[in-house]
């Protein structure tokens, strides 16, 4: 069974720093894309940023020059590197990938379980 397993999220203060990681594990044959989703309370769930296998990448407007994606693909890990947090940056964040499973049925999306990060004085 293919699951993703996030880690790295809490309580940061305006200006900080955090670092987000997602780990996929289980039998998957292939992983195209991997990002990272937000969703802040009474809003709907957005894009971050994202990366393919090749390393091209993708962010939200709201966080361009202060979050960073990166990927390691022996590891079926992905990373979002958050700088000069804002309590804007509240939310609780989510990994995605694009993956095809072992088991033959094409490419899917899985998440994972969520990490609160919250920005706070």
């Amino acid at each position: 069974q293919v699951q993703l397993v996030e880690s790295g999220g809490g309580l940061v203060q305006p200006g900080g720093s955090l670092r987000l990681s997602c780990a996929a594990s289980g039998r998957i044959l292939d992983i195209n894309v991997m990002g990272w989703y937000r969703q802040a309370p009474g809003k709907g769930r957005e894009l971050v940023a994202s990366i393919t296998r090749g390393g091209r990448t993708n962010y939200a407007d709201s966080v361009k020059g202060r979050f960073t994606i990166a990927r390691d693909n022996a590891k079926n890990t992905v990373y979002l590197q958050m700088n000069s947090l804002d309590p804007e940056d509240t939310a609780v964040y989510y990994c995605n990938a694009h993956l095809a499973p072992a088991y033959g049925l094409g490419y899917l999306d899985y998440w994972g379980q969520g990490t609160q990060v919250t920005v706070s004085s």
